[in-house]
């Protein structure tokens, strides 16, 4: 149950005085749906005004003036201002006014007036005006005009003057809590307390109060990591509390690896090592395993799946699409299959007598290791004995999707796999429930790729060396550029790159995007692989993830265009074979600063976990690495980036705390109860959630 001194914050934002039927859903885009929403609404600027006269207004200059009004100018032609000329003792200024208030603004302001305005001043030769004043009010309410005020993330049809009222009345409804930070901790940052910190967001009294190192924005921003933390130590420690039984080493996992052509790095057995540990302390595992591309993530979840088999129970791997399914099972089944254990796919596109085999094979145990799609948790698969679910990119499945799968078992182990490198400062924010490890190292023989920038005006030149190489038996990725966020432009964009290409080269041309139906898009990727195709071209929406050793060329058309994970993800496309590969990066100058750092990070290094990094400090802490495409929670106080000394301090805070008061039940637990839930971080909010 919340507690009752929240109840204020978490009444409807329609219990703003004001706030009705037609208001409500733009206040909500806003903030959000209740008060408190509206309370954390940070403000983004601060107006500082001066009181000035005509004379001393300089362009830009945001003033109050004191004047005297001379007359109404109505507009001789359509699209004109409504004038309002005033003067004061230094001179004269026109108050402009569009969309017809003229009528309403004679009443209001008649000549011979006295009025106090405020707004920004824009000069055009001797003549000074103000287009539609912050304020225009009679003296009696100049009070009214501050001389700094908060400005608040700008909303369509709802006027700022009216957000900020609502935001400050929010505000007034927020309770003094009882402190939850250590006492010797918050003197020693000297923050204030979270009532009176909060008060200080809404008040800024300088741009340096706006900055993520103010100690207002610090001290909130600490309160929001540390329940974030909570949340998540807490159920880190919830499922370790679930017992599951012990795997030990089995001999088909030692008998894999010796059979394997080539020796483990040295990052796949210290992963391999956190994993058995994992598997054999008699606890529920819940262990996220990082590599770039070809690093050999699938080779350590293999030889896990290949000790629970062995163990007599089953292992389930799961990706997000058929191609990279079927990739898996293609290299996994063969290897499996020698050491006594039946690998089966399961997909979409199984019917009928086929797919009722594979499913008697899961329920009666006999299939060791279940390879699939979304398929393997749809309601008529039913597992013996589920142990083990392995998550391929599992950033690309939703928490629900994830427990559906877990669910088919009793207190089954998690192994999450990503390809995409997270910075260390990221990996607490975004996976402080689960366990890291990370793969480091490439394979022995994993020959550098070449990468190159070059301006589109040499694309013919580009063309006629791919002419060349394919006619040498080389295969090669043509990525097309994002045009928009327009699927069907990508597509149209691919389309007419594949016909160029076609009519260029005397070898095979295929094209995959993201509207073909997967068994077309399957037969053309198929193709490709088996070298019937010489060029694939795809749109980004593609996941063109089929391993395809003799491509040995990835082209990437309007390189800037793109982020740098994606830039990197998509050159480890090629490389995966013996010869030796290219990377060229197709630009349109003249180039960003930004844009220009990408690819010179790019030509310069092959470690995404460097990539990872300098992409991070590149972007800076405003971007957060793009909140959609990195996964990274809506915080609406911290930055994980600005502030990443915080970010360690609160999990080790956390930890700090469970670890002595695993209840929340002394005085301060009972403080931190009402953090978690004026932050109100739910189950689902767990990234890698694995319950």
């Amino acid at each position: 149950m919340r507690p009752e001194s929240l109840f204020p914050l978490f009444a409807p934002i329609s219990a703003l005085k004001g706030v009705g039927p037609k208001i409500a859903p733009l206040v909500e885009r806003a903030g959000g749906p209740v008060v408190r929403d509206l309370a954390f609404l940070a403000p983004s600027g601060l107006i500082e005004r001066r009181h000035a006269s005509v004379a001393q207004s300089a362009d830009g200059a945001i003033v109050i003036l004191d004047l005297m009004i001379d007359q109404h100018v109505p507009p001789v032609r359509r699209g004109q201002p409504w004038r309002i000329r005033a003067h004061d003792e230094t001179g004269f200024i026109f108050i402009n006014w569009f969309k017809g208030f003229g009528p309403h603004l004679e009443r209001m302001h008649p000549p011979g007036a006295r009025r106090i305005v405020s707004g920004k001043v824009e000069r055009f030769g001797v003549e000074a005006q103000i287009a539609h004043p912050d304020h225009m009010v009679a003296p009696d309410r100049a009070a009214d005009i501050g001389e700094r005020e908060a400005v608040y993330p700008s909303v369509v049809g709802l006027a700022p003057r009216t957000l900020r009222k609502l935001v400050l009345e929010a505000l007034e409804r927020a309770p003094d809590l009882t402190e939850w930070q250590d006492g010797a901790w918050r003197a020693r940052q000297a923050w204030p307390g979270w009532r009176e910190a909060l008060g200080a967001l809404h008040d800024p009294r300088s741009e340096q109060d706006l900055s993520p190192d103010a100690p207002p924005r610090r001290r909130l921003a600490f309160d929001e990591l540390l329940a974030h933390h909570l949340a998540m130590a807490r159920r880190k420690a919830s499922r370790r509390a679930e017992a599951a039984r012990a795997t030990p080493i089995s001999q088909a996992s030692q008998a894999l690896t010796a059979a394997l052509p080539f020796t483990l790095t040295g990052a796949q057995n210290r992963a391999l090592s956190d994993i058995r540990a994992d598997l054999q302390s008699g606890e529920r595992m819940s262990r996220l395993v990082q590599g770039d591309v070809g690093s050999g993530k699938t080779v350590v979840a293999m030889l896990a799946m290949a000790d629970i088999a062995e163990a007599g129970r089953q292992s389930a791997l799961m990706a997000p699409t058929e191609i990279l399914a079927r990739q898996h099972f293609e290299s996994l089944a063969q290897p499996l299959e020698k050491a006594g254990i039946i690998c089966v796919l399961l997909t979409g596109r199984d019917k009928g007598v086929a797919r009722r085999e594979k499913l008697q094979l899961i329920a009666q145990g006999r299939a060791g290791v279940v390879v699939g799609t979304h398929a393997l948790f749809q309601e008529d698969v039913i597992f013996d004995d589920l142990s083990l679910a392995v998550i391929d990119e599992q950033h690309r499945f939703g928490v629900a999707e994830r427990r559906r799968l877990m669910n088919k078992g009793q207190a089954v182990h998690l192994m999450a796999l990503s390809a995409t490198p997270i910075p260390r400062t990221l990996e607490l924010t975004l996976f402080g429930d689960l366990d890291v490890s990370r793969i480091d190292e490439k394979p022995p023989g994993r020959k550098p790729i070449a990468t190159t920038a070059t301006p589109l005006s040499r694309l013919d030149d580009v063309i006629a060396h791919l002419s060349k190489a394919t006619s040498r038996g080389a295969q090669a990725f043509w990525i097309c550029p994002l045009v928009s966020e327009s699927e069907l432009l990508d597509v149209q964009a691919a389309e007419a790159r594949a016909a160029v290409l076609q009519a260029r080269l005397s070898a095979p041309v295929g094209l995959v995007h993201g509207q073909m139906p997967p068994q077309q898009k399957d037969q053309v990727m198929a193709a490709f692989a088996a070298g019937e195709v010489s060029v694939l071209v795809a749109t980004t929406v593609v996941e063109v993830g089929v391993n395809v050793p003799n491509a040995t060329i990835m082209v990437i058309e309007h390189a800037e265009r793109f982020g740098l994970a994606q830039l990197h993800q998509l050159r480890g496309r090629v490389g995966r074979g013996q010869g030796r590969s290219a990377c060229l990066l197709l630009y349109a100058p003249p180039l960003s600063r930004q844009a220009k750092a990408r690819l010179e990070i790019l030509r310069e290094t092959e470690d995404g976990f460097e990539i990872a990094e300098r992409d991070l400090l590149l972007r800076g802490g405003g971007d957060l690495l793009g909140v959609k495409q990195s996964g990274l929670p809506a915080y609406r106080f911290a930055d994980p980036v600005a502030q990443a000394d915080l970010v360690q301090a609160a999990c080790d805070d956390a930890r700090l705390i469970l670890a002595r008061d695993p209840a929340l039940s002394s005085p301060r637990g009972q403080a931190l109860r009402v953090l978690t839930e004026l932050f109100d971080w739910k189950a689902d909010d767990a990234f890698a959630e694995g319950s």
